[in-house]
C-alpha cells in the first residue's frame, strides 16, 4: 500500500534528523512534520520551550465527541561510546529492517501515526477528529509534554491516547511512574591523619544507603504494574583521599505503579533517612494505567486481536511516557501504548525497527482512528 510506503519514507527522513537530546536540532525535524500536516489540512501549532526544542500540536475535525490524540516524541537518546556499524542517521534498510538513531524510539511511530492520520485527511470534517501530539524532550522527563500541559491553549480536548511507543505493535495498558532524587549528606572536612577532628559525609551516605536497600514500600503488588523499585544508581563523595569528605551525593531512582503518591513517598524517605539526609527531585513522572475493560481499550484490543493474529492479553511496561503529563491535563481519559518499535532495540547500538511492523503499525492506527472518528 502506498500509505506503507510513505510511512517507511517519511520514517527515513525522520532518521536523518540529529535529534539526540540534548544538543541535537528538535525544531527542524518538528517543522518538517508540522509542514506535511499543515499541508493535510491539520491545523498546526509550534510551541517552542528552548533552543532548538520545539513541540507540535496538529489537530483536524471536531464535533462534540472529544477527538483522539495519538502521541509521540522525535528526540532521541546519544549513540553510545561503541561504533555503529550503520550509518545512524541515514535510514539505511538491510534484510527488512531500518536501521538509525530513534527507529524503534520512536521515530518510526511517529511516522506511522502520521501517514495514518494523513490518510483521513479527507474524512474527518464533522467528526471527532484528532489530536497528534509530537514532543521533544522525552528521553529527558517528558520536558516537551510538561510544556504543553502547563501552557494554556496549546492543548485542545482528548477522550482517548494512543502512546506511538515502542511494543512491537502490542496494545499496552499502563507504565510505571518513575521519582528520581538526589541525595546529599554533609560533614566536617579534617585532614585525613585526623579524621576525628571531621564529620565524615560518606559514612553519613552509607548509612543511608544501607536503609535504602532494604526499603520496603508497604503496598501488595499491583495487578500488572507489579511492585514499585527502589535502585540506589550512584554514589560520590569526597575531593581527595586525604581528606575527611563534607559532602557525599547519592542518586536514587523510583519507580511506582498506579496509586502510589510522589509526594507522600518523599515525606517517608525523609523520615526514614533523618535530617542529616537532603532530598531534592530531579525527575516526577505519575505512572499510567488505564483498566483494560474499559471500553475503548477493549475495542483497541479486538481491532488488534486479526493483526497480530492473537488475542492480547492485558500487559503493562516499566519505562515512562510523555502519557504521564498528558494524560492528566487531557481529564485522565483511557490510554493505549502502542507503537512499531522493537522494545527490546531502544537505546542500543545499531538500533533498528523492523519494516512490516511500520506497515502493520499504519494498519492499526488506520482502524483504531477509523473506529473513533467515522
Amino acid at each position: 500500500m502506498a500509505g506503507d510506503r510513505n510511512a517507511i519514507e517519511l520514517t527515513r527522513q525522520l532518521l536523518r534528523f540529529d535529534t539526540i537530546n540534548p544538543t541535537g536540532d528538535e525544531t527542524a525535524c518538528a517543522r518538517h512534520l508540522g509542514d506535511l500536516l499543515a499541508d493535510g489540512g491539520f491545523r498546526v501549532s509550534y510551541h517552542p520551550y528552548g533552543e532548538r526544542r520545539t513541540c507540535v500540536v496538529a489537530a483536524i475535525g471536531g464535533s462534540d465527541k472529544r477527538p483522539l490524540c495519538i502521541t509521540g516524541h522525535i528526540d532521541t537518546v546519544p549513540l553510545g561510546a561503541v561504533a555503529w556499524r550503520k550509518d545512524p542517521f541515514a535510514g539505511e534498510t538491510d534484510g527488512g529492517r531500518l536501521f538509525g538513531r530513534g527507529a524503534s524510539d520512536m521515530k518510526s511511530g511517529v511516522a506511522a501515526f502520521v501517514t495514518a492520520a494523513l490518510g483521513f485527511r479527507d474524512r474527518l470534517a464533522g467528526t471527532p477528529g484528532l489530536e497528534l501530539v509530537i514532543t521533544g524532550g522525552e528521553e529527558t522527563g517528558c520536558e516537551g509534554a510538561f510544556h504543553l500541559a502547563r501552557s494554556s491553549g496549546a492543548l485542545g480536548r482528548a477522550g482517548a491516547i494512543l502512546v506511538g511507543e515502542p511494543t512491537a505493535n502490542y496494545p499496552l495498558v499502563g507504565h510505571k511512574g518513575a521519582y528520581w532524587l538526589n541525595a546529599r549528606t554533609h560533614g566536617v572536612t579534617a585532614h585525613g591523619s585526623m579524621p576525628e577532628r571531621g564529620e565524615n559525609a560518606v559514612y553519613e551516605a552509607a548509612r543511608a544507603v544501607a536503609k535504602l536497600e532494604h526499603f520496603d514500600f508497604g503496598i501488595a503488588p499491583h495487578a500488572l504494574l507489579g511492585s514499585p523499585t527502589l535502585n540506589v544508581g550512584t554514589i560520590a563523595g569526597g575531593l581527595n583521599i586525604n581528606s575527611v569528605p563534607d559532602e557525599a551525593r547519592i542518586g536514587i531512582d523510583i519507580r511506582t505503579v498506579a496509586g502510589q503518591d510522589h509526594a507522600a513517598l518523599h515525606a517517608t524517605l525523609a523520615g526514614l533517612l533523618g535530617p542529616r539526609v537532603e532530598l531534592e527531585p530531579i525527575l516526577d513522572v505519575g505512572s499510567v494505567y488505564t483498566d483494560p475493560a474499559d471500553p475503548w481499550v477493549a475495542e483497541v484490543f479486538e481491532t488488534m486481536a486479526p493483526i497480530l493474529n492473537l488475542k492480547p492479553e492485558p500487559r503493562s511496561v516499566s519505562y515512562f511516557t510523555d502519557a504521564a503529563a498528558l494524560r492528566p491535563a487531557y481529564g485522565n481519559p483511557p490510554t493505549v501504548i502502542l507503537g512499531p518499535g522493537e522494545p527490546q532495540m531502544a537505546h542500543q547500538t545499531d538500533e533498528y525497527c523492523v519494516a512490516d511492523r511500520i506497515r502493520q503499525a499504519v494498519q492499526a492506527y488506520g482502524e483504531i482512528i477509523g473506529r473513533w472518528c467515522l
